[in-house]
């Protein structure tokens, strides 16, 4: 069986503050092609090189919200997994990303409220030892009981 047909999901009774989890990506130019075409976002920053070069960043970069996408991936693939939703996200954009980055976003527990079975997260992406996107996402996890 794959594992779309059976998925893992942690429920909020199995989710310990502290718990940690990550989801990594290497940034193409692809991706930043078709995340212009879903998103609507067709900034010349991130799709035209002679533009970029004429901005602070000296070159085309990934979208922010890109590198945040990878924060909901963690959410809906590992921890919680399947059945969480999101009721927050607040993200600073440290640093930018370029195509060949690899970006990791790494996702921790830091409090939990029993009453509405809401998880507070740390939420930070890291290009090598760089926090490029930083931030705190509060989810709904289904409970057990």
């Amino acid at each position: 069986m794959s594992q779309m047909e059976n998925p893992v999901v942690n429920f909020y009774e199995d989710i310990a503050v502290g718990q940690t989890a990550t989801f990594g990506k290497t940034v193409t130019e692809a991706d930043i092609l078709m995340f212009s075409g879903v998103s609507g976002d067709t900034n010349p920053v991130h799709l035209n090189q002679e533009y970029a070069e004429t901005t602070m960043f000296k070159g085309r970069i990934a979208h922010g919200m890109l590198s945040a996408g990878l924060i909901s991936a963690v959410f809906g693939t590992k921890l919680p997994g399947p059945g969480c939703i999101y009721v927050g996200q607040s993200l600073k954009f440290k640093a930018p990303v370029r195509i060949g980055d690899t970006v990791i976003a790494k996702v921790e527990c830091t409090a939990k409220v029993d009453e509405k079975k809401f998880i507070t997260f740390r939420t930070t992406c890291y290009v090598g030892d760089k926090a490029v996107v930083d931030g705190e996402a509060t989810l709904m996890v289904p409970s057990k009981g």
